[in-house]
C-alpha cells in the first residue's frame, strides 16, 4: 500500500506540473511572440523620422480606420509635413504638404508602386493591374507610352463625339427622371450611367444607353467592390500576414468572386472590339487607337491593363466628383449664378447644350472644375509609391523599398499655399493659376488621363449649369470630411440625396434633347 500510495502521489505531481506547464505555455507563448514582434517592429522604423508609435502588432491601423487622410493631416501638425506611421510591421512615410511632395515625389526614386496582397495577389491575379497600381517595369513603360498616345490632345479631339453623346444623355436623364423639374430625383444612377458609358465608349466604343442594361448593375457593383480592395486602409491582411491563414477568409473569398465577375465582362468587351476592328465597324476609341498604333508592341495582358485603367479610373473619379458638385450647387445657388453669368458670355439661354468642341474657353468653369477637384479630392490618398533606391530627405535616409503615401487631401488643403483652403472658391484659380495641384497626383506616376478628365468635366458642367437651375430638396452635408458616406473607402463619396433639376428654358431644352442619340 505504501508503494502504491507513493506511485499515485508521483503521478499526481507529474500531472499537476504538466498542467501548470501547459497553462504557462498558453500564457507565455503569445506574450513572447508579441515581444519579439515589437522588437522587429521597432527595428523596422526609419531612424530619426518622427511619427506616432501605435499599438502592438497592428501599429497605427486602428488610428486611421476612418477618414485616414484627415487623420494624417492632423498628425502633420504634431510630427511635421513628412513623418512615418506603421501599418502592422510595415513602416510608411506620409507626405502632407505641397512643398514636401514636390521635393520628394517628383524624383524618379519614387517611380514604383508597392504590391499589396489583397489587390495585387488576389483581385488582380488573372486580369492584371491598372497602370496606376502597377510596380515599375519595362511593361509599365510600354503601357504608359500606349496610354499617353491615346490620351494626348490630338487623340482627345477624336473622342469629342463620344463626350457630346454621353453628356447629352446625362442631361436627358435628369430631365426625364426629374419630370422636367417637377419632382426631386436622386442623381446618382444617372451619374453612374454617365461615368460607365463614358468609360465603355471611350475605351471600347460601346455605349451603355440605359440603366436597365444588364451590364450597368454588374459593372457598377463589381467595380465599387474592387475599389474597396484597392484601399490602403481597408485590408488589414495586407499588413498582418497571419490573417491570410484563416481557412474561412471571407475577405479573400469575396475578392476572388469580384475578380471572376470582372474577368467575364472584360472578356466580352475585348472580344467585341476585336471583332469590330476585324470587320472595320469599330468607332474611334482608346483601346482601338492603342491596338492599331504600330509603334506600341503591347501584349494582351498589357492591353487589358489599359482597359482596366480607363474603366476603374472613370467610375471612381468622375462619378464621385459629379455627385459632390451637384450636391454643392444645390446648396449654393450663388455659385450657380456666378457660373451661369460667365457661361452666358459665350452661350445664350437658347443654347443649353453649348458646343461639344468648346475647348475650355470659359475660364470660370475651368476654375470651377479645378476647385471641385481640389476641394473634394476624391482620391484623398493618392495611390502609394515605393522607393526604388535610398533617398535622403532633410538629413534622414529613407531606405530603398519604403512605402510612401501622398496625402493629396492635405496637399490640396495646404495653408502655406492658400490662406483659405477650407472654403470652396473657384476664383482662387483665376488669381493663382499656377498654384500646385494634387488631385491627379504628382510626378511620373500622376494620372495619365487628366487632360481627358478635365475636358469631360468642363463640358458636363457647362451643359448642366446652362440647362438647369439645381434646387435643394434634401439638406446635404457638402463638407468633404463630415459629408463622406463611407470614411473607410479609398474614394470619398457623398451621402445619397435628392435635388430638383429645373430647366432654365424648358421649350428650348426639350427641343435640343430631341436630337437623336446615336
Amino acid at each position: 500500500m505504501t508503494i502504491a500510495s507513493l506511485l499515485l502521489s508521483v503521478r499526481d505531481n507529474v500531472f499537476r506540473n504538466l498542467s501548470r506547464s501547459f497553462l504557462a505555455s498558453l500564457i507565455l507563448a503569445p506574450l513572447i511572440c508579441i515581444l519579439i514582434n515589437e522588437v522587429i517592429r521597432y527595428n523596422a522604423r526609419i531612424g530619426k523620422l518622427k511619427g506616432p508609435l501605435g499599438l502592438p502588432v497592428i501599429g497605427n491601423i486602428w488610428d486611421i480606420r476612418v477618414n485616414a487622410a484627415e487623420k494624417y493631416r492632423e498628425w502633420a501638425k504634431q510630427f511635421g509635413d513628412v513623418y512615418q506611421i506603421q501599418l502592422g510591421n510595415v513602416p510608411v512615410v506620409v507626405v502632407n504638404s505641397a512643398s514636401a511632395a514636390r521635393s520628394l515625389l517628383t524624383k524618379s526614386s519614387f517611380s514604383s508602386r508597392p504590391e499589396f496582397y489583397t489587390f495585387h495577389k488576389v483581385v488582380s491575379d488573372t486580369a492584371g493591374t491598372t497602370i496606376g497600381t502597377s510596380p515599375y517595369s519595362d511593361s509599365l513603360k510600354r503601357r504608359r507610352k500606349g496610354a499617353a498616345s491615346a490620351l494626348n490632345k490630338p487623340s482627345i479631339q477624336t473622342y469629342i463625339p463620344h463626350l457630346d453623346i454621353e453628356t447629352r444623355g446625362f442631361i436627358q436623364e435628369l430631365y426625364d427622371f426629374g419630370g422636367a423639374g417637377r419632382k426631386p430625383v436622386d442623381p446618382m444612377p444617372m451619374i453612374q450611367r454617365l461615368s460607365l458609358s463614358l468609360g465603355l465608349t471611350l475605351n471600347w466604343g460601346t455605349r451603355l444607353k440605359s440603366q436597365k442594361d444588364n451590364l450597368f448593375d454588374e459593372v457598377t457593383h463589381v467595380e465599387e467592390e474592387i475599389s474597396r480592395f484597392r484601399s490602403t486602409t481597408g485590408n488589414i491582411q495586407d499588413y498582418i500576414p497571419l490573417l491570410r491563414l484563416n481557412p474561412i477568409n471571407k475577405h479573400s473569398a469575396k475578392a476572388r468572386e469580384m475578380r471572376q465577375r470582372r474577368d467575364t465582362y472584360l472578356a466580352a468587351l475585348n472580344n467585341g472590339l476585336d471583332e469590330s476592328i476585324a470587320n472595320g465597324s469599330y468607332k474611334p476609341c482608346i483601346q482601338a487607337n492603342v491596338i492599331l498604333d504600330k509603334e506600341n508592341k503591347l501584349n494582351k495582358e498589357e492591353l487589358t491593363s489599359i482597359s482596366l485603367t480607363m474603366l476603374s479610373g472613370g467610375l471612381d473619379t468622375v462619378t464621385t466628383l459629379v455627385a459632390w458638385v451637384l450636391a454643392l450647387l444645390a446648396q449654393h445657388p450663388e455659385i450657380q449664378d456666378k457660373a451661369l453669368s460667365e457661361i452666358r458670355k459665350f452661350y445664350s439661354d437658347k443654347e443649353p447644350m453649348c458646343r461639344a468642341d468648346d475647348d475650355q474657353k470659359c475660364e470660370y468653369v475651368v476654375a470651377l472644375v479645378r476647385e471641385s477637384l481640389r476641394y473634394f479630392t476624391v482620391l484623398r490618398l493618392a495611390l502609394p509609391r515605393v522607393s526604388v533606391q535610398d533617398v535622403v530627405y532633410e538629413g534622414i535616409v529613407i531606405p530603398k523599398g519604403t512605402v510612401v503615401f501622398l496625402n493629396a487631401w492635405a496637399c490640396n488643403m495646404d495653408p502655406k499655399v492658400w490662406s483659405d483652403p477650407d472654403i470652396f472658391r473657384p476664383e482662387r484659380w483665376l488669381e493663382q493659376p499656377d498654384a500646385p495641384f494634387f488631385a491627379y497626383g504628382i510626378g511620373y506616376r500622376m494620372c495619365a488621363g487628366s487632360l481627358l478628365a478635365n475636358r469631360e468635366l468642363y463640358l458636363l458642367f457647362m451643359r448642366l449649369i446652362n440647362s438647369f437651375r439645381i434646387e435643394r430638396y434634401d439638406d446635404i452635408d457638402c463638407h468633404p470630411v463630415y459629408g463622406n458616406a463611407d470614411p473607410t473607402s479609398l474614394v470619398a463619396m457623398p451621402k445619397r440625396y435628392k435635388a430638383r433639376f429645373i430647366p432654365r428654358n424648358d421649350p428650348i431644352l426639350r427641343n435640343e434633347l430631341e436630337v437623336q442619340l446615336e
